[in-house]
């Protein structure tokens, strides 16, 4: 089993804005030394937690600072740009990173976000789909392009100078492109489904339920199956949120209790995906629970594995024996409240939990 990283990011509203960066480049670029696989960045517009308002552009400031690690858009969310706009930058940035680039995309799940770029109560789902759909027709086709859609039209027939290349849109270093990745999120997402069809690969988001998340493989044998393709466990991409520390009381201390930046996470998530979002089923495993229940307490003991390099090891095994095998174990990222923990945390999962996971596995 491969390990990766994952970072929305999120911190504290007020933090300095210059620190955080600086923080999650360093993060990434420790991940890359330690041997992680990925690393997946998000991004929002409308977000004083969220600091990373473009994925690319921050992964674009990682090219020559990291030398082996994957590094992924977690996720563009698509609804917000044009396709064409969408399809340069993605090329040009998989050229810095000569390859190293996976493309995530997702529609989007912030509403504030969505109601500045003016999608706020259209059919996002279909905007998303029309533009994957369209950045992958400009990427295979040749100007003029001419590609009409519902809420796009892609057209340089009337301004190309082909003789001297005006009109025409970079194509990705990869061929026929990145690998394209969605998370997914909803139980029995159908979206892991349709991604399956086309050869997407899924990342089980680390705010959902073990029961939830165990829904995903069967969709995505479905799609794989539908298409005539054979699933593979080694294409599923489970993240979690993992800390590691060398006693049990820092641990627990650290990762569960209230004042802990895992806590915070999670209490921004609550907030988000039940107050605001009305998610709450992502949280519940008896859709009975009443919303009030769903404290950040309860979320938090519920959905983070923490603990020594034994006791984590023990928890991932547990995990995994739930919602099935999987290639690819996402290590979430959260502030870094105290830099010194969170760095040991992924030092001792990335050489120490890992080996031991994959030797119980093998």
């Amino acid at each position: 089993m491969k390990h990766s990283m994952f970072m929305m990011p999120l911190h504290p509203p007020g933090r300095n804005v210059t620190e955080t960066l600086q923080e999650d480049r360093q993060a990434i670029i420790l991940g890359d030394k330690l041997g992680f696989s990925e690393a997946f960045v998000g991004e929002h517009i409308t977000d004083a937690a969220e600091t990373v308002t473009s994925s690319m552009i921050f992964l674009a400031t990682l090219a020559n600072e990291t030398q082996n690690i994957m590094l992924g858009t977690g996720t563009l969310n698509l609804p917000n740009s044009h396709p064409a706009a969408i399809a340069a930058h993605v090329a040009m940035l998989d050229h810095l990173l000569k390859g190293r680039l996976i493309m995530g995309i997702s529609p989007g799940g912030l509403m504030s976000d969505a109601e500045v770029f003016g999608s706020f109560g259209k059919d996002r789902n279909a905007m998303f789909v029309e533009c994957i759909n369209t950045v992958l027709k400009i990427w295979e086709s040749e100007p003029p392009y001419n590609i009409n859609g519902q809420f796009w039209n892609i057209s340089v027939e009337k301004t190309m100078i082909p003789e001297i290349g005006q009109g025409f849109i970079m194509k990705p270093y990869q061929k026929p492109h990145p690998a394209i990745v969605g998370t997914a999120v909803a139980p029995f997402s159908q979206g892991v489904a349709e991604m399956a069809k086309r050869g997407w690969f899924p990342i089980s988001a680390n705010f959902l339920m073990p029961e939830w998340v165990k829904t995903h493989w069967p969709k995505y044998v479905e799609g794989r199956e539908a298409v005539g393709a054979t699933p593979s466990a080694a294409d599923w991409r489970v993240a979690k949120s993992i800390f590691v520390a060398d006693d049990e009381a820092t641990a627990k201390r650290y990762a569960l209790e209230e004042g802990g930046p895992y806590h915070f996470y999670f209490k921004q998530l609550v907030r988000k995906l039940v107050t605001g979002g009305g998610r709450s089923n992502l949280f519940k495993t008896d859709q009975n629970m009443p919303d009030s229940e769903l404290t950040p307490d309860y979320v938090t003991k519920r959905l983070v594995l923490a603990g020594t390099v034994d006791s984590v090891v023990d928890q991932i095994l547990a995990f995994r024996e739930k919602v099935g095998d999987f290639g690819n174990l996402v290590y979430a990222c959260h502030d870094w409240m105290d830099p010194k923990l969170a760095k040991r945390s992924m030092e001792l999962f990335a050489t120490e939990v890992m080996p031991r996971v994959n030797a119980a596995i093998k």
